[in-house]
């Protein structure tokens, strides 16, 4: 079942919204997986993709070898309610100031431009590098909103909803702080 939508916002013709819920039971073109370069899944976001989805994205992603950290790539979804599962590879945070924020920022446009090229329409995104990649949750939320928002302001295509999914209570508050307080 899609999670709760607590907060959505549109722009040129875009809905953005802010989902408290289990990102692998979200009915949508694709979701994006927080992944690691080796795209190995064995934790986080990753481990719940390849448990509910099956073995197949695991064995795709092994094909594909290794995605440079700001990069994405795709599989399909196996038994999940999406076709694509696209793998954003996000920063390990450091101290901020290492670049952090531009690689958060390109692993999520990256993921973007991947959804329009594949034709889909909506895509559910959690907060990618947030988990045990150490970026504060307040700082995702704000990147990764800021850079839908720029996406949707530069590069019109295919999409037309884009759901902020995280099982985290703490994080989607951060999401929907951030979307409210967008122009």
């Amino acid at each position: 079942m899609p999670g709760k939508t607590l907060s959505s916002r549109e722009w040129n013709g875009v809905r953005v919204e802010i989902v408290h819920g289990d990102l692998t039971e979200e009915t949508v073109d694709a979701i994006v997986n927080a992944a690691n370069e080796s795209l190995d899944h064995s934790g986080g976001v990753a481990g719940a993709i390849v448990q509910s989805g099956g073995e197949i994205i695991a064995q795709e992603s092994r094909r594909i070898g290794r995605v440079r950290t700001g990069g994405a790539a795709f599989t399909g979804a196996g038994e999940l309610p999406a076709t694509y599962v696209i793998h954003a590879v996000g920063p390990i945070w450091d101290d901020g100031e290492s670049g952090e924020r531009e690689l958060l920022a390109s692993a999520v446009r990256n993921s973007l431009e991947l959804g329009e090229t594949l034709g889909c329409a909506s895509i559910a995104i959690p907060a990618i590098s947030s988990g045990i990649f150490g970026v504060p949750k307040d700082v995702a939320a704000e990147i990764i909103i800021r850079t839908i928002r720029i996406f949707i302001d530069t590069s019109p295509g295919t999409l037309r909803r884009i759901r902020c999914t995280n099982i985290d209570m703490e994080t989607v508050l951060q999401f929907v702080r951030v979307l409210e307080e967008s122009e």
